[in-house]
């Protein structure tokens, strides 16, 4: 791959939000970075099946980074504007011109091979007054500090020495770092005092009010002289009672970013951070530079705290994946193995959730009188709630094999959901029970009901209303029966299925499972389920899955074929 261009300086990463808000943080460590649907050939690949395969490449030209359109249907947008090609900047916001989908958000940092002249070109009007009379001095610490933030020290010494130099550059006897938790309210974090010693920071009594004032202004509150500073800060308990007589306090925020078309004239503050505070009990005589300088630490300090914030997200995220991998492994292992094995039926089934785990549910099992049963469940909702309930209805409808009655253990089941009724979830479900003979006896609680295959053609197996278990602590379920031929099959669906839908939000529909099976009476099992599962998909290509989608396929045959494999 070619290198980055050699005069683009500064560390680039793309910070991926999804259509969750889940976070992460992608460095960009080749150039051209393609991104697009997939792993193959892209650094940055994209699960939405709405994503083009080659979608754009972010490319260095001129000591510039570019993103261009490499085939994107929808376009690429820069902060709600489209372009074929279109120049980055910090904090600029990539989008895909689809609804609920991913952004990504540009991330330049210069590194640490900033100099004093930089530093001087981001203050304006700067003085060789200013310089001359311990301004440079003080911009050596902004140098510093700025060197901190790319240094490998823990997170808390990088802070500390942040703190120390905003200190210095004030003249200020201490300062405190107040940190933002997930609901904005501010803890303590970190204290210092004068000397570069420590503070506890639970000792510290910060002026409330000019922190009140700071974030109801969203502006840095920076007095020289309390007593000749605004009533409220004059007449603060605690600026009194501690006999104060300069104070700052400067709210911290993240990179600001960009929001839709407007944003570029309307740009809005990213995430609130924290509070930077100082004070004194000596009078201060701040100069411009003095502010631009303190301003600069500010920014520096929520650099600080946005990138440990992310830090923290990524990691948190990635626990998260590896619970719900090892969830998902712990479901799949549950579905049943070895169809071939079940004496006159011929079997096979898949499952695939929308999410990590999902809520559908089937199964197959021999019972003690010699009959094999067969289900499919739906838990409401997706993701780990039902997950969780799916597994319940698993070990409770297992216990049929040991000789339960279904009718009871369904009405248990609808009893138990019921009770426990603030988990706000329910369940559909349809059991089924063949012998020998083809004989059938089944219960529906409110699933979709099965397709019959016979002949070549196609019914449903039931017509008649239903309720599914966990709403209605009276509902009663009663047995029916059917009688199946050898060769007939049912095709158990979950309504992932049949409401799967496309770009026009037209559903898959029974109508259309049904001429896709009409006709297929000798098709192997696997094979009608893979065409099944591929009509489906070509159906709602452009679309995410929006549900779980499982499928079970059972094909009588008779006892005197029992030996033989149907499938």
């Amino acid at each position: 791959m070619p290198m980055p261009d050699a005069s683009v300086v500064g560390e680039v990463t793309l910070e991926v939000i999804s259509p969750d808000s889940s976070q992460q943080l992608v460095r960009v460590n080749e150039l051209p970075f393609f991104i697009g649907r997939g792993d193959a050939g892209n650094h940055l690949p994209i699960a939405d099946k709405r994503i083009s395969r080659q979608c754009a490449a972010i490319v260095s030209r001129e000591g510039r980074y570019y993103i261009e359109d490499r085939g994107h249907h929808a376009g690429i947008f820069i902060n709600g504007k489209k372009f074929n090609k279109g120049i980055l900047a910090d904090g600029d916001v990539i989008t895909f011109g689809l609804d609920d989908a991913h952004k990504l958000v540009f991330r330049l940092s210069k590194g640490d091979d900033a100099t004093i002249n930089t530093l001087l070109t981001r203050m304006e009007n700067v003085t060789d007054t200013d310089v001359s009379s311990g301004g440079l001095r003080k911009l050596n610490l902004l140098l510093e500090a700025t060197r901190l933030l790319h240094s490998q020290l823990p997170l808390d010494a990088v802070l500390e020495a942040m703190l120390d130099r905003a200190i210095t550059v004030m003249d200020a006897d201490r300062a405190l770092l107040l940190e933002a938790d997930a609901t904005g309210a501010l803890r303590q974090r970190l204290a210092r005092r004068k000397g570069s010693a420590s503070l506890a920071a639970e000792s510290f009594s910060p002026s409330q009010t000019a922190v009140a004032l700071a974030l109801k202004r969203q502006i840095g509150v920076i007095t020289d002289d309390v007593r000749q500073a605004e009533v409220p800060l004059q007449e603060a308990q605690s600026i009194m009672m501690q006999r104060l007589r300069s104070v700052v306090a400067i709210p911290l925020y993240s990179m600001p970013r960009a929001n839709s078309a407007e944003s570029m004239v309307h740009i809005l503050r990213g995430q609130f951070l924290g509070v930077l505070y100082l004070d004194s009990r000596r009078p201060a005589a701040f100069s411009k530079l003095d502010r631009q300088i303190l301003d600069a630490i500010a920014i520096e300090s929520a650099s600080i705290l946005d990138n440990a914030r992310l830090v923290e997200h990524e990691r948190e995220r990635r626990r998260i994946e590896q619970e719900l991998g090892i969830a998902r492994t712990i479901q799949q292992a549950l579905l049943p193995r070895g169809f071939h094995d079940f004496p006159n039926l011929g079997v096979s089934g898949m499952n695939r959730p929308c999410l990590e785990v999902g809520g559908d549910y089937f199964d197959v099992f021999p019972l003690s009188d010699g009959r094999t049963a067969f289900l499919i469940a739906d838990v409401a909702g997706k993701g780990l709630g039902a997950a969780l309930l799916t597994t319940m209805l698993q070990g409770a409808l297992s216990g049929m094999s040991m000789g339960a009655e279904p009718a009871r253990v369904v009405q248990h089941l609808n009893a138990f959901l019921c009770e426990h009724g603030d988990t706000g979830r329910y369940a559909t479900l349809f059991f089924g029970m063949v012998d020998a003979c083809g004989n059938v006896e089944y219960f529906n609680a409110g699933h979709p009901p099965p397709l019959l295959l016979r002949h070549g053609e196609v019914t449903p197996l039931f017509t008649q209303g239903s309720i599914p278990v966990g709403l209605f602590p009276e509902s009663q379920y009663a047995a029916f029966r059917a009688k199946l031929e050898p060769g007939d099959m049912l095709v158990l669906f979950s309504d992932g299925v049949t409401e799967a839908h496309n770009t026009a939000r037209d559903l898959f529909g029974v109508e259309r499972l049904k001429e896709l099976l009409a006709g297929q009476q000798e098709a192997p099992l696997e094979q009608l389920q893979q065409k099944i599962v591929e009509a489906v998909e070509a159906f709602s290509k452009g679309t995410m899955q929006a549900d779980d989608i499982t499928l079970l396929l059972v094909r009588y045959r008779a006892a005197v074929q029992s030996a033989h494999s149907a499938t």
